[in-house]
């Protein structure tokens, strides 16, 4: 799933209104996790991953931290 825009939904925690905003924010999801890229304040791009639980254990296993055993059956 991506996008070129996002919507964010807040609630405030004093007045428990709600507000959204439209936000010029790629969006980038798949089975891994998600990314989203814009601008930073001087209007550099910049982006941030969030990495699903599968992703992680991907990591962790080709990197040699994981379970120390073969995954093969007999």
């Amino acid at each position: 799933m991506s996008c070129d825009e996002v919507t964010v939904e807040v609630k405030d925690k004093t007045t428990n209104r709600i507000f959204r905003r439209n936000l010029d924010i790629s969006y980038i999801e798949n089975s891994n996790g998600l990314k989203l890229m814009g601008e930073n304040l001087k209007g550099e791009p910049s982006e941030i991953v969030f990495l699903s639980d599968t992703a992680m254990n991907k990591i962790i296993d080709v990197t040699g931290q994981g379970l120390n055993q073969s995954r093969c059956h007999d």
